[in-house]
């Protein structure tokens, strides 16, 4: 496994004690939406990054920073345990369980057992946020970890807000991707070539500026 860094507090500190919900996030842009809704409802949140599935390397860096430039704006803690696992994803070839699925139980459970760890009651994730994911197999996978975690899944359809979630996250001037985030997906996007050459160019930078562990 590439690992990027162990665990990360970024700036704001949280108590535990005092936060409702732990919000796992794949990304700034995906963030937008729900994390401003949750807050009017008056709920306290921890951003939490945990993603094996962005790939390669330079990516997971890429969407992390823009996910923490987010949570600065907006004066919330975000715990980031970030790390890439290209191998698991590419190699997946269970008959009993898709790709997919494995990597939104893979995301979900760890969610559920960071919430327990941390004391939070509650998790959810800003994936409900994508009209491109299955929402059946998200409510689904999360119930199933909620159980066994002994804490609550949050189901929300913020699906109503993809678009203008989209807007915020640009005007915010924040990355947006073009491909879900494993290797495979990168292969099957329309913007192949130029996302890899753009990548290829993110690594030569960060191996020149000497951070391509931090």
């Amino acid at each position: 496994m590439n690992q990027v860094r162990s665990m990360e507090d970024h700036s704001i500190k949280f108590d535990p004690g005092s936060t409702d919900l732990l919000l796992h996030a794949c990304c700034g842009p995906c963030a937008e939406w729900p994390v401003r809704q949750l807050r009017q409802e008056g709920k306290r949140l921890l951003i939490w990054y945990y993603n094996p599935n962005i790939q390669p390397l330079a990516e997971n860096r890429r969407r992390l920073d823009n996910l923490q430039r987010l949570t600065h704006m907006l004066d919330l803690p975000c715990l980031a345990e970030p790390g890439c696992e290209p191998e698991t994803w590419l190699n997946w070839a269970d008959p009993a369980e898709s790709r997919c699925r494995m990597c939104y139980r893979r995301r979900l459970n760890a969610a559920a057992v960071k919430a327990r760890e941390l004391g939070i009651p509650a998790f959810s994730t800003t994936l409900l946020v994508s009209p491109w994911q299955d929402h059946a197999a998200l409510r689904e996978i999360g119930g199933q970890a909620a159980l066994a975690a002994g804490v609550d899944f949050i189901y929300r359809d913020f699906r109503d807000g993809y678009k203008q979630g989209q807007a915020m996250a640009k005007e915010d001037g924040l990355y947006r991707q073009r491909y879900c985030g494993c290797l495979p997906s990168l292969a099957e996007s329309s913007y192949c070539e130029k996302i890899k050459r753009d990548l290829e160019a993110l690594s030569a930078q960060s191996s020149e500026s000497g951070n391509d562990h931090i």
